[in-house]
């Protein structure tokens, strides 16, 4: 968790191209995930118990499976969206491969996945608000990115969905 958070906010960054970042923006970014970060560390240090077996457990297990399938996801289609314009251009371009041939938001997919494993794993009240909360604020994005690359771009391929494969 603390690699990813580090990676998105520090490294991730560095790689992208086109507009400028509005700082205001990055600023609640840093106050969202703060609070969020203290919220989750605070739930799973004092208030969580699990017994010394739940490294086995099926949550644990199929929540930390389905955790690294979704970062998988989402590291795959970053790199698939940074690959997709040479530096100095800001036009949109169609993206391909990976989970972009079933999905326009492929990366807001695999972040989706990202957390709603984690809240798996954890099996915790904050974690599965925070996926909710993730699926409230990106899934929308995903939904309008969709929306905008049908309008923009005539090839669009039509039977790709917004943002789960096959169903929307």
């Amino acid at each position: 968790l603390c690699f990813l958070i580090y990676f998105r906010t520090f490294i991730y960054p560095f790689f992208t191209r086109g507009r400028p970042f509005p700082l205001q923006l990055l600023f609640f970014g840093m106050l969202f995930c703060i609070y969020n970060g203290f919220l989750q560390g605070y739930y799973l240090i004092y208030c969580a118990e699990y017994p010394n077996d739940w490294c086995t457990d099926i949550r644990f297990t199929s929540g930390l499976l389905l955790f690294l399938l979704g970062m998988g996801i989402n590291i795959h289609s970053d790199l698939l969206l940074r690959q997709l314009r040479k530096p100095g251009e800001v036009t949109y371009k169609i993206p391909q491969g990976g989970l972009f041939t079933y999905v326009s938001g492929a990366n807001y997919f695999g972040e989706i996945v990202e957390w709603f494993g984690f809240a798996i794993a954890t099996w915790s009240l904050p974690a599965f608000a925070f996926a909710f909360f993730t699926l409230c604020c990106i899934g929308p994005r995903a939904y309008h990115h969709h929306r905008y690359y049908l309008k923009t771009f005539t090839d669009y391929p039509k039977s790709r969905k917004a943002l789960i494969p096959f169903v929307f």
